[in-house]
């Protein structure tokens, strides 16, 4: 197991090389628990969260919370904050998780809520 995660810290500072948020376009960063989701908007020049959201919310709790559709909630729940607090373009860093599942949901809901790739 710890193979494991020492591999995903070895890609996700490889991805953080190249993503940087600023205040134009900050990063939404995804972190992927065996049963929960987290994302945030961060500002990485200011060193501030934007907006954020993840399924230990509790009206989403109520539900199943490691699933693609969770995760969909979840990137459509930070998308919507993230329009409040004026951001419309966002870098997406998947935290060294591969593109794919809930991870992917993320991105589709934050999507759907009006936020640009």
């Amino acid at each position: 197991m710890l193979q494991k995660v020492a591999g995903r810290k070895r890609r996700h500072h490889r991805v953080r090389k190249n993503v940087r948020g600023t205040a134009v376009r900050p990063r939404l960063a995804v972190f992927r628990s065996s049963k929960h989701l987290y994302a945030q908007v961060i500002d990485d020049t200011a060193g501030r969260t934007i907006a954020s959201a993840s399924t230990m919310e509790a009206d989403v709790r109520s539900g199943a919370t490691a699933t693609v559709d969770a995760a969909k909630s979840v990137g459509k729940r930070v998308g919507e904050r993230a329009k409040a607090a004026g951001v419309s373009a966002v870098v997406f860093d998947r935290g060294g998780f591969r593109y794919h599942g809930r991870v992917a949901g993320v991105a589709d809901g934050a999507r759907e809520a009006g936020l640009e790739f």
